[in-house]
């Protein structure tokens, strides 16, 4: 009787072991063929020249990295990612977070208004966006440049121009993703005790020295994944503007590493200089998430830390 039970009891401990990864087994096998699998195989793509067309691959080893470091429109490409990093980390990361701050602790009234109005475009297609902000910018008719006559002001035509033409699609991003920025640093900074900030203003200390010495510390937590995902979301959603306003061009002008990639497989048919500038952009993607998480996670504040 008692071997009977402990057989049960062993049993039953083997089920409550297994069931964890019996119930995460879907997702990890989702997670493996639709993320894993083609990584890997784009590295395994990396090696080889290859069409898409042809039925035959051609080992080359190690010639297409070769090649995408000594292309001058690969360089190009990476300094307008960097630009586009640059500008997407002002305006959807740090722009949000002083306006989240400026809602919840300098406005009195209409803050579910503001919340409501800036999430709003994150409904909207970026597609609909982006040729709607063709329109309005459009240099000769656009609404903008109708008014900008009024005061004897030319708007350049900015698809044509080097850097113009990434501040524009910076900010058809931003249109995109601001709103669901704001909404998360909002949060955050909404969970801060109002007796600290209240302690703060009746020792007489000024509202930005409260926001840098207060609310960001307090609130890092969420300002550090919302500096990731800006970076990260910011390049991929850059790709529907780019591949609707302006291709890439002029000259590569408005091309980032992501829509590059693209270019290169879907466009030129170069897969194998594609998976390379793939891998290489994954590579430098990895080696800064292991920098953010070795030195900067260390002073991240969470609250049940």
């Amino acid at each position: 009787m008692t071997t009977t039970i402990l057989s049960i009891k062993n049993k039953e401990g083997r089920i409550q072991k297994i069931a964890p990864y019996a119930l995460l087994l879907p997702s990890l096998i989702v997670l493996g063929f639709f993320m894993f699998w083609p990584f890997l195989y784009t590295i395994y793509l990396s090696f080889f020249d290859w069409n898409m067309v042809s039925t035959t691959k051609e080992f080359v080893g190690f010639e297409n990295y070769i090649d995408v470091l000594k292309d001058p429109v690969t360089w190009k490409v990476m300094g307008n990612t960097m630009l586009y990093i640059v500008l997407l980390l002002a305006v959807n990361f740090v722009v949000p977070y002083i306006f989240a701050y400026v809602v919840e602790f300098v406005l009195q009234r209409m803050k579910g208004f503001y919340k409501s109005a800036f999430f709003l475009p994150a409904f909207i297609s970026l597609v609909v966006g982006s040729i709607l902000f063709t329109w309005i910018l459009n240099p000769v008719s656009g609404p903008v440049a109708i008014i900008a006559g009024w005061f004897n002001i030319t708007i350049p035509i900015w698809s044509k121009l080097d850097g113009w033409v990434i501040v524009v699609i910076t900010l058809i991003t931003s249109w995109k993703i601001w709103g669901y920025h704001f909404i998360l640093l909002f949060a955050s900074i909404s969970g801060i005790s109002k007796e600290v900030i209240e302690a703060a203003r009746l020792d007489n200390i000024p509202l930005w020295r409260i926001f840098f010495r207060i609310v960001v510390p307090m609130s890092s937590s969420t300002g550090i994944y919302v500096f990731i995902i800006t970076i990260v979301q910011g390049l991929q959603f850059a790709f529907t503007p780019i591949k609707v306003i302006t291709q890439g061009g002029p000259n590569y002008a408005s091309s980032n590493v992501i829509y590059q990639a693209f270019h290169e497989a879907f466009v030129l048919y170069r897969t194998g200089h594609s998976a390379a500038l793939s891998t290489i952009t994954m590579i430098i993607f990895i080696f800064l998430l292991i920098v953010e998480f070795k030195f900067v996670e260390r002073r991240i504040y969470y609250e049940n830390k």
